[in-house]
């Protein structure tokens, strides 16, 4: 990996090696990061820490974001790695004025080319295209995924489903933190 990436690209590996390992313990990224992690290139960038953090913190959100734009695919059924690039992309599309969506989106099909299957750039590609579309057009990717997820929801209780949901794929909606200017 050390001579594939390096200065925000490694640090954005590190953030994803981060995510991964928060995601397959059932942990946050702060348990992780009090704890012994393993980084595969170097100490721990400074940006790639902030980042995984700031993922981690809205992961709810995101998660409804990316539940919303893949209605074939389930969070659960997602390859953990190619989940926490959908995360780590969508976060900094969304969140981070100083990433532009298309350096997000080439980042993350970077990180899939290294570390995912050969169908995951593709597949990341897709998802994260179609939600920068939305972006484009001045949606609110939040409150889309919201309105969508309900319509969802009432859809299978409608046809008697609600139990068959999956606890990942299922997570609160409204209460989930959206951003930090949903707060004030």
């Amino acid at each position: 990996m050390s001579g594939r990436f390096g200065g925000r690209t490694l640090a954005r590996a590190q953030a994803l090696q981060l995510l991964f390992q928060a995601d397959i313990n059932n942990r946050t990224v702060e348990e992780v990061l009090s704890g012994d992690y393993a980084i595969g290139d170097g100490p721990l960038d400074p940006f790639g820490e902030e980042l995984a953090l700031a993922v981690d913190s809205h992961r709810h959100a995101i998660d409804a974001v990316i539940r919303a734009s893949s209605a074939s695919w389930s969070l659960s059924r997602m390859p953990i790695v190619d989940r926490n690039i959908l995360r780590l992309a969508l976060y900094e599309m969304i969140e981070e004025d100083d990433v532009t969506v298309a350096v997000a989106i080439d980042e993350a099909v970077e990180l899939a080319k290294a570390f995912c299957t050969d169908e995951s750039p593709r597949f990341i590609n897709g998802v994260l295209g179609t939600i920068a579309k939305d972006m484009d057009a001045g949606v609110d990717v939040y409150e889309k995924a919201r309105q969508t997820l309900r319509a969802r929801a009432a859809a299978s209780y409608d046809d008697g489903l609600s139990g068959e949901a999956d606890a990942a794929d299922s997570a609160p909606i409204d209460d989930a933190p959206i951003s930090d200017d949903a707060a004030e």
